[in-house]
């Protein structure tokens, strides 16, 4: 299985960029793992939020295969202690799905479309976190759950 992080927009801040990779890097040591970044829509100042979401909808359905497992993070998703999205990650793994998608939506989050598509909701925490943020650390909770499967020292009880 490949594991891929699909966000839209980038990093701006060279540091989370810095932080960001280097999880992304330990990544690649367990698993085939893939960080794709979507631009950003242009102009949509013009645009409402549902028309906003409907465009970011046509972009990241386009880079879905139809065998895929899509897992959104979305802030009504079930949230998971890090042993638990190890367990959660680790049955995952061994589906026959080829591979599995974890997305960040835009500022408005997901469209209906995309909703629908989703095989799963992951909610990192009942705080809201900026978009740069979730994504370190979602690749850095990722990298725990692949060190609590290995049982190596990263993680502690």
């Amino acid at each position: 299985m490949k594991i891929a992080f699909l966000t839209i927009g980038k990093t701006i801040n060279k540091h989370l960029v810095e932080l960001q990779n280097d999880y992304q890097d330990r990544l690649k040591h367990y698993i085939p793992f893939d960080y794709i970044s979507i631009p950003e829509l242009k102009n949509n100042k013009n645009l409402t939020e549902t028309e906003q979401k409907e465009k970011e909808a046509d972009l990241l359905l386009k880079m879905f295969e139809p065998t895929d497992e899509i897992i959104l993070l979305d802030e009504n998703g079930k949230q998971y202690s890090s042993v638990d999205f190890s367990e959660f990650v680790s049955k995952k793994i061994m589906g026959n799905q080829k591979r599995m998608v974890f997305v960040v939506g835009g500022p408005y989050g997901f469209s209906q479309r995309v909703y629908s598509r989703a095989n799963g909701l992951i909610s990192l925490s009942k705080m809201t976190f900026s978009h740069q943020m979730v994504r370190i650390i979602f690749a850095e909770q990722l990298y725990r759950a692949f060190t609590i499967m290995r049982g190596e020292p990263y993680h502690h009880q």
